[in-house]
């Protein structure tokens, strides 16, 4: 069952996706990525405070996965989801190459990320 903690990690992990699918919408695919990030790490946030633990200040979701004991439970499809997103977090905010990195996050691959974010978060949820 979720804290109160917990759910406040879930309920900013739910707005971080509407603004990705909002800045899909609106042609802003740099910050898909990002925003998709934001949902992964505020949902392992979410898994580590459920027991009222403050979850670190930290942005790696393999670190954080670890830290909410759910990193055992992702199976294959999942660990790579969160290692395509683990670049996206400093990229997206700071892109040494914007063009290229735009080349990438395509409008086909940022539904797909969105997609698969929704998948994940929802997969979390409903181990909380």
């Amino acid at each position: 069952m979720a804290t109160d903690r917990s759910a406040y990690w879930m309920d900013l992990a739910e707005y971080d996706l509407d603004t990705a699918v909002a800045m899909l919408a609106a042609g802003r695919r740099l910050y898909v990525g990002f925003l998709c990030h934001q949902v992964m790490e505020k949902m392992f946030k979410a898994a580590i405070a459920k027991d009222g633990t403050i979850p670190p200040k930290v942005h790696n979701l393999t670190r954080l996965a670890e830290l909410s004991h759910l990193a055992d439970l992702l199976n294959d499809e999942q660990n790579n989801f969160i290692d395509a997103l683990l670049p996206l977090n400093i990229e997206a905010r700071y892109p040494t190459d914007k063009d290229k990195l735009l080349e990438v996050l395509t409008e086909a691959y940022c539904r797909e990320l969105i997609a698969k974010t929704e998948d994940l978060r929802l997969w979390i949820k409903h181990r909380l």
